[in-house]
C-alpha cells in the first residue's frame, strides 16, 4: 500500500468510526424510545438492559452503516479538498478515481462484511431480542407501593398505605382482597405492618400488628332471603405471603419465534418461500375440486382440470409429505419394537387375528349388500330409443323388491296431451322450482367457498412477498453502502468543506431520501403494485445515477455548489435565447 493510500485510508477511518458510532447511537435511542414504557420501571437488573441495548446496537446496524460512509467519506474528500490536498494530489498526475481506490476497496469490503452479518448475525440477535422483549412486556411493573395511594400490582389484592416510615416499616394499612372477584367483601385494616421479601424475591412476607378482619358473603337470592353471614376478626399480628412470580423475569424459549422471518438466513427463508408457495397451491387445487364437486351433471362429461404447472406441484408436495410420513412411520416402528416385550407381540398378533375375523365377516356382509343394491337397480326405469322405430320402454319400480318388473313396450310416440300432462307433473309438483333453487343455493355456496379461498390465498401471498423482501434485504442494505460512498466521496470533492457542518446536512437529506424510497419501494412490493426485486432495490437505482452524476462532476472539477456555477448556466441559457431571434430574422 502507497504512502497516499494509508493517507487517505488514515482520514477516512477515523471519522467513519465516530459517525458510525454517533448514528447507531440515535438510531438506538430511536428505537429505545418506542419501547419506553414496557422497558423501564420494570425493576430489572442493570445486565438485563445491557444485553437489551447489545442487542439493539447489533441490529441496527445495517441501517447506520450506510450514513456512516456517506458521512465520513463526504467529510474526508472535503478536508482533503478544503485544505487542497486533493488540488495536489491532481497535480501531481493522480486522477480523482485513484484516489478514491482505498476507499472504495474498504466500501466493498464493508459491503460484503454486511451481508454476511445480515445473514448470519442479525438473525441470531433478534431471535435473542424478541424473546427478551417479549419477556420483559410480560414482567409486572416493580414493586412499588406509595402513601396514600392504592396499589394494585399484586393479582387479587389492593393495598393501601397511609404512612411509610422506610421500605419496610408502615403504618395505616387498608388491604382489599379480591381473591374470589366478589367485591369488596373482604377488608383488612391494620395499625402498622412490617413488608420483607424471601426466597431471592420471589415471596412478600406482610406482617400486620393490631388490626381486623371483616369479611362478608355475597347475597345470591334478592331482599327476601336471610341476612348473610359477616364475620370479623381482631388480631394481635396476622401474616400474609404474596407471591411474586409475576413480578420476575422468567425466559421464554426461543423457539416459539422460530417462524418469524426477521430471525431467518437466505437459506431459511427460501424454505419459508417453498412452504408458502405449497400452501397458495394446495387452495388454488382445492378450488377445482369444489367447483367439480358441486356441479356434478356438468361435469359429468367435461371436467375441470387445473393447469399442469399446479397439478405438477401438488404431485411433488403430496410425494414430498408422503416420504415425510413413511419415514416418521418407520422413527415410530423402530422406537416400538425397542420398547414392546414378547408378551405385547403375542397381544398384537391376537387383536391382528380378531381384526382379520371381523374384516372377513364385514367383506361377506359387503357382498350380500352389493348383491342386493344390483337387483334393485336392475329394476330401476329405462328408456331406449331406436331411430329405425320411435318406442319407448318403460320399467315400473318394484319399491318391495317382489316380483319380476312389469315390462310396457310403446310403438308410437307421445301426443301432445300426453307431454302438456307430463309437463303439468313436472311443474306442479314443484321439480323445476327445487331445481333451480338447488341450482341457486349451489352457485352461492360455491360463491361463498371461493371468496374464503381468495382471502385466504391473498394473505399467504402477501406473507410470501413479505419474505421475499426479507431475503432481498440482505442484498440490498449491504449494497447501499457502496451507493452511499458512489455519492459521498465525489460529492465531497465538489463542496470541499471538511466538518461537521454542510457533509452532516447534505448526509442528512440523501440519508432522508435513501429513507423514504425505501420504505415506498417496500410497499409496493408488500401490495404486489411492483415485483418484490424490484421494490426492495428501488432506492439504491434512484440514487446511483446521483453518483455517477457527481462523479462525473467531479472529475471535471465543476462547482456546483457556488453561485458562479449556476450564473454562468443563466448567461448561456439567456444568450442562446436572445440569438435564436436573430437566427430566424
Amino acid at each position: 500500500m502507497k504512502k497516499l493510500d494509508k493517507l487517505i485510508l488514515g482520514s477516512f477511518l477515523g471519522p467513519f468510526l465516530l459517525t458510525f458510532l454517533v448514528v447507531d447511537f440515535i438510531l438506538l435511542i430511536v428505537n429505545m424510545l418506542k419501547y419506553f414504557d414496557e422497558i423501564f420501571g420494570k425493576g430489572l437488573g442493570f445486565w438485563i438492559y445491557v444485553e437489551l441495548i447489545g442487542y439493539f446496537v447489533i441490529s441496527i446496524s445495517p441501517m447506520a452503516l450506510p450514513l456512516a460512509v456517506l458521512l465520513s467519506s463526504l467529510m474526508t474528500f472535503g478536508n482533503l479538498g478544503e485544505h487542497f490536498e486533493l488540488t495536489a494530489i491532481k497535480s501531481s498526475g493522480i486522477s480523482l478515481i485513484r484516489a478514491m481506490r482505498p476507499i472504495g476497496i474498504f466500501a466493498i469490503l464493508l459491503t460484503i462484511a454486511a451481508y454476511l452479518s445480515n445473514n448470519y448475525l442479525v438473525p441470531k440477535v433478534n431471535l435473542k431480542t424478541f424473546s427478551l422483549l417479549y419477556d420483559i412486556r410480560m414482567k409486572s411493573p416493580a414493586l412499588d407501593i406509595k402513601e396514600g395511594v392504592f396499589y394494585s400490582g399484586i393479582p387479587g389484592y389492593s393495598i393501601k398505605v397511609n404512612e411509610k416510615k422506610d421500605d419496610i416499616r408502615l403504618r395505616d394499612i387498608i388491604i382489599y382482597n379480591h381473591a374470589d372477584q366478589q367485591g369488596n367483601l373482604n377488608v383488612t385494616l391494620a395499625d402498622s405492618g412490617r413488608m420483607e421479601t424471601f426466597f431471592n424475591d420471589s415471596y412478600l412476607k406482610l406482617t400486620l400488628y393490631q388490626g381486623h378482619n371483616y369479611k362478608e358473603a355475597r347475597a345470591t337470592r334478592g331482599i327476601n332471603e336471610a341476612p348473610v353471614e359477616f364475620s370479623r376478626t381482631k388480631f394481635e399480628e396476622n401474616v400474609i405471603v404474596f407471591d411474586l412470580d409475576a413480578f420476575q423475569l422468567s425466559r421464554t424459549p426461543e423457539d416459539l419465534w422460530s417462524t418469524n422471518r426477521a430471525i431467518k438466513n437466505i437459506a431459511q427463508i427460501k424454505d419459508g418461500l417453498d412452504s408458502i408457495y405449497s400452501l397458495i397451491n394446495d387452495l388454488k387445487f382445492q378450488n377445482y375440486q369444489t367447483a367439480e364437486s358441486i356441479y356434478p351433471f356438468f361435469t359429468r362429461n367435461r371436467k375441470l382440470t387445473p393447469p399442469e404447472f399446479i397439478k405438477e406441484r401438488k404431485i411433488k408436495d403430496d410425494e414430498a409429505r408422503r416420504v415425510i410420513l413413511e419415514q416418521e412411520k418407520k422413527v415410530r416402528d423402530s422406537l416400538d419394537n425397542i420398547n414392546s416385550s414378547p408378551s405385547e407381540f403375542k397381544e398384537i398378533d391376537t387383536l391382528s387375528n380378531r381384526e382379520l375375523k371381523i374384516n372377513v365377516a364385514t367383506t361377506s356382509e359387503n357382498q350380500r349388500l352389493d348383491s342386493i343394491f344390483q337387483r334393485k337397480r336392475s329394476r330401476n326405469l329405462t328408456v331406449n330409443d331406436s331411430s329405425s322405430q320411435q318406442s319407448t320402454l318403460i320399467t315400473t319400480v318394484d319399491t318391495l323388491g317382489i316380483g319380476a318388473p312389469k315390462k310396457i313396450i310403446r310403438t308410437t310416440p307421445l301426443t301432445a296431451t300426453e307431454k302438456e300432462l307430463i309437463d303439468s307433473v313436472v311443474y306442479r309438483r314443484g321439480y323445476m322450482s327445487n331445481a333451480l333453487t338447488m341450482a341457486l343455493n349451489n352457485s352461492r355456496n360455491l360463491k361463498n367457498t371461493f371468496n374464503v379461498k381468495m382471502s385466504q390465498v391473498d394473505n399467504h401471498e402477501r406473507e410470501f412477498r413479505r419474505y421475499e423482501i426479507a431475503w432481498y434485504q440482505k442484498y440490498t442494505q449491504a449494497i447501499a453502502c457502496f451507493v452511499m460512498f458512489l455519492i459521498g466521496a465525489p460529492l465531497g470533492s465538489i463542496i470541499k468543506k471538511g466538518g461537521l457542518g454542510l457533509p452532516v446536512l447534505i448526509s442528512i437529506i440523501f440519508f432522508i431520501m435513501f429513507y423514504m424510497l425505501t420504505i415506498t419501494g417496500e410497499k409496493w412490493a408488500k401490495e404486489g403494485v411492483t415485483d418484490s426485486l424490484f421494490g426492495t432495490v428501488f432506492s439504491n437505482l434512484c440514487l446511483v445515477p446521483f453518483g455517477l452524476f457527481f462523479l462525473r462532476q467531479a472529475r471535471k472539477d465543476a462547482r456546483l455548489f457556488e453561485g458562479d456555477f449556476y450564473s454562468g448556466i443563466w448567461k448561456r441559457v439567456r444568450g442562446f435565447l436572445y440569438k435564436s431571434p436573430a437566427k430566424t430574422n
